[in-house]
């Protein structure tokens, strides 16, 4: 009688912890695909150079640092947006190679995002300075996935700027990471 104690104890041990498994791998994959992380629908962080600067007569060189986020969020998106644009305080001669002066400051949130292959369209509202300043001011990101070398174009403020990523990563789809 005590060997079939021992024998039921230990089916009922193995099949207690068979459900365990089950279960916890099942509650892994909801918490994974319910996560932050794996909500993300595109990503990235960088500093850029825009194409012909400050554009004729002085093509001024400009560079930015651009973070931007977007999440799938109760049915919708969520997201963020920086761009702080910096440029030389002079044109030429001495100081024309350090970038200290703030040009233009984009901050914004996301409200839509269009995946269409290795690109992403952000768009949203920002509050802008410098350059096309203002609040609740449209914009539109449009971004190609990869690092240095992707491209960018901000449009926001009747202007439009084509960046060039020089340090950073653009990464768009599901990230696990």
């Amino acid at each position: 009688m005590s060997m079939n104690f021992h024998l039921s104890n230990r089916r009922t041990v193995h099949a207690i912890a068979a459900l365990l498994a089950i279960i916890g791998g099942s509650v892994g994959s909801w918490a994974e695909s319910h996560s932050h992380l794996g909500s993300s629908i595109a990503r990235g962080a960088g500093k850029t150079i825009i194409e012909g600067g400050t554009g004729a007569p002085g093509f001024v060189p400009v560079l930015t640092t651009v973070a931007f986020h977007a999440e799938r969020s109760d049915g919708g998106v969520t997201g963020a947006f920086e761009c702080l644009a910096i440029a030389p305080p002079v044109t030429s001669g001495a100081g024309s190679g350090t970038f200290t002066a703030n040009v233009m400051y984009v901050t914004g949130t996301v409200q839509t995002a269009v995946v269409n292959g290795d690109t992403v369209t952000l768009t949203g509202t920002a509050t802008i300075t410098g350059l096309g300043a203002g609040t609740n001011v449209p914009f539109t990101f449009v971004a190609r996935e990869g690092g240095p070398g992707s491209n960018a174009v901000l449009v926001t403020g009747g202007l439009t700027f084509k960046e060039t990523l020089l340090e950073g990563q653009f990464a768009i789809g599901k990230s696990k990471d």
